[in-house]
């Protein structure tokens, strides 16, 4: 049976579902999630385009950096995916965004060479820059 998860910013005018397992989770320490997000670290699930459907408003986009495209919502300003262009076009969807969901198995932090020093990261989980 494949697994499927909804998600959706916090007003719910965006909705989103996906199908099946991410290709990888993981906590992002570079400066632009942080700035993008205003928060100390991102976390993200990545799907393939055909395991992601999109419901109610379309999400606002914005270009944080020649070739990465970042998504929120136009009405709360929630938000919701990041894509980069190396990457085939899988949407990188924030956990936070999800419904009800705390199965995640978190696989790395990655950018953690640009992490915050006061933020103090106890697990045993790879740290790659």
């Amino acid at each position: 049976m494949t697994k499927t998860r909804q998600g959706r910013c916090l007003c719910r005018a965006v909705r989103f579902e996906t199908s099946g397992d991410p290709k990888w989770v993981s906590f992002c320490h570079c400066e632009s999630c942080r700035r993008a997000l205003s928060a100390p670290v991102a976390a993200f699930a990545s799907f393939s385009e055909d395991q992601v459907r999109f419901t109610g408003a379309a999400p606002q986009t914005f270009r944080s950096s020649p070739d990465v495209e970042r998504a929120f919502c136009g009405q709360c300003g929630s938000p919701i995916w990041y894509r980069h262009d190396d990457l085939h076009g899988d949407y990188h969807l924030l956990l936070a965004a999800f419904e009800d969901d705390h199965d995640w198995q978190i696989e790395k932090h990655d950018f953690y060479g640009e992490h915050l020093p006061w933020l103090v990261v106890g697990d045993t989980l790879p740290k790659e820059d």
